[in-house]
């Protein structure tokens, strides 16, 4: 715990981590350089130079005072470590991870800042139209199954899953997650951490919790053959079970799954949908004013739409503020892919037909694309077309053949 009288380094790092706190960063990054350390902000997605430098010395310091607050080795700084600390700045409680890395000038600390009492969203929070709200509200009250969100890190699917855990919070369920840390808490919910130093990893824990009666399992992540097939063995035997993959959308989660060894019938017979997901900075509402889109924006609106920006297109663009630190953005809202697996989608499946294949087929039955999505929210004020050609252009690799 941070102390209320602190030694000099430790008073300047509880300013640096106020200041986090006070503009809303998820990170803040102290790397070293030949000359000195700098100090990044990881606000909104995108690190920040907030003009803070410090002397090598000094920031040698910081760090140690760091380690020793997460009561890691102070005498090791040729190894990575991890560690974590819990305070409270500018009045709000944080448990703080820490990790290191070492460089040639000195160590790389990195600290995530997770709040203790935030709020757990609510699904109608979180950006998804509503079409695609109510395929999801639908898909999480199966009685058992294989629900997956995917996107890489970063991207909200441990925001998404317990937002959806939220929603079906019933006094009749035992429901018990996994998870690698534990981020957040929740109630009338069994939550359990991995360790794998001691040998406690996601399968050993997953095999327990079949033994534990539950009725809804939540996997904080698949990473391997062994943990997939024995989540998708529970599926196939009377429980709901939510995971995570990192893959780019959500029908190569699919290809993911048949690469990690889980049988094609197991796929077919408990995956129930795949929702993939990326954040989208929003436009600031303090500095936002019309603007015309520059002509490379309007091509890639046709390109994704298959049709001009008309005229009930609202194109707004923050020129920048305090309130946003000059960024023109201010906070981050979901656009997602709901690929819903079953009818002429999994006969697709079932036929070997490839990833474009399913994409097709799925896009035919109503799947709306995360750049689409994206550019829904442009058409109505919320972001640029910059911001989701930054975030999710890549995307569009997958769908041109």
């Amino acid at each position: 715990m941070v102390q209320e009288r602190q030694r000099p380094v430790e008073q300047f790092l509880f300013e640096l981590i106020t200041v986090g706190v006070k503009e809303r960063a998820s990170d803040i990054h102290l790397e070293p350089f030949q000359n000195g350390y700098l100090v990044r902000y990881r606000i909104d997605g995108l690190l920040r130079l907030m003009g803070l430098s410090l002397p090598l010395e000094l920031g040698r310091r910081l760090v140690a005072a760091i380690k020793a607050m997460a009561e890691m080795d102070l005498a090791e700084s040729r190894l990575p470590q991890d560690g974590r600390f819990s305070g409270t700045f500018d009045g709000v409680p944080l448990d703080l991870r820490v990790s290191t890395l070492p460089t040639p000038f000195g160590e790389k600390v990195v600290l995530r800042l997770l709040p203790k009492e935030a709020p757990i969203k609510e699904l109608s929070q979180l950006g998804m139209d509503e079409e695609t709200l109510r395929k999801w509200k639908g898909l999480i009250k199966s009685p058992q199954g294989m629900l997956l969100v995917v996107g890489p890190t970063g991207s909200g699917k441990t925001t998404t899953l317990y937002a959806s855990l939220r929603a079906i919070l019933n006094p009749s369920f035992s429901i018990v997650t996994v998870e690698d840390p534990i981020e957040y808490r929740l109630p009338m919910v069994i939550q359990t951490q991995v360790h794998p130093e001691i040998g406690l990893t996601f399968s050993v824990l997953l095999r327990h919790i079949l033994r534990q009666d539950p009725d809804i399992i939540f996997i904080g992540e698949i990473r391997d053959e062994e943990t997939a097939s024995m989540a998708f063995r529970a599926a196939l035997t009377g429980h709901l079970v939510f995971s995570t993959l990192h893959t780019q959308d959500s029908v190569e989660a699919i290809t993911r799954l048949l690469d990690l060894g889980v049988e094609r019938y197991l796929v077919g017979a408990c995956l129930l949908g795949v929702l993939a997901q990326r954040l989208v900075r929003t436009v600031c509402p303090f500095c936002s004013s019309p603007f015309p889109p520059l002509p490379e924006e309007r091509e890639f609106i046709k390109k994704v739409m298959g049709k001009e920006a008309e005229g009930d297109w609202t194109f707004l663009r923050g020129k920048g503020c305090g309130k946003c630190g000059q960024t023109g953005y201010l906070g981050r809202t979901g656009i997602f892919e709901l690929l819903v697996f079953s009818g002429e989608v999994k006969e697709a499946f079932f036929s070997g037909a490839s990833s474009w294949e399913i994409r097709k087929v799925a896009k035919e039955k109503g799947m709306r694309t995360m750049v689409e999505e994206g550019l829904l929210k442009v058409k109505e004020g919320k972001t640029t077309v910059g911001e989701v050609m930054r975030v999710a252009a890549s995307l569009l690799e997958g769908e041109e053949k």
